[in-house]
């Protein structure tokens, strides 16, 4: 359930109603991400953009889990959208699952919380609803 092609991130301005607290005028989230789980810090203010993608996530579950995971999940749509994999703070990886890489809480392994396409280098996905915000 992904375009071939990355589309350009949303204008700050598409931001759904529920996400609009969270997003600054420059379309950059405001509040710190959070592990919903642990509340381990995920990415710091400012560090991302909000996006509209539609992705295909595996349901929520530990990283060894979620990279076993066969079908099903969640399509989601907002995003926060991270260029440079050193803006993190605390996440990890799953193993390849094609040409996809899961991103989960580095702590304590809950996720998926996004997504990564080892086709695109410099984008990798945090699925705003999977995560938590301060």
């Amino acid at each position: 359930m992904e375009p071939a092609a990355p589309p350009p991130p949303s204008p700050p301005s598409a931001a759904a109603p529920g996400s609009a607290e969270l997003v600054c005028a420059q379309g950059r989230n405001l509040k710190a991400v959070l592990c919903q789980r642990c509340g381990s810090r995920v990415l710091l203010p400012g560090a991302a953009t909000f996006a509209r993608r539609e992705l295909l996530l595996p349901a929520m579950r530990k990283k060894a889990a979620a990279a076993a995971a066969g079908g099903g999940g969640d399509v989601v749509r907002e995003h926060w959208l991270v260029r440079d994999m050193f803006s993190f703070e605390n996440v990890g990886f799953t193993r390849d699952v094609g040409n996809v890489k899961f991103l989960v809480c580095a702590d304590c392994e809950a996720g998926p919380i996004g997504w990564h396409c080892l086709d695109d280098k410099d984008s990798f996905y945090v699925a705003l609803e999977r995560v938590a915000h301060e």
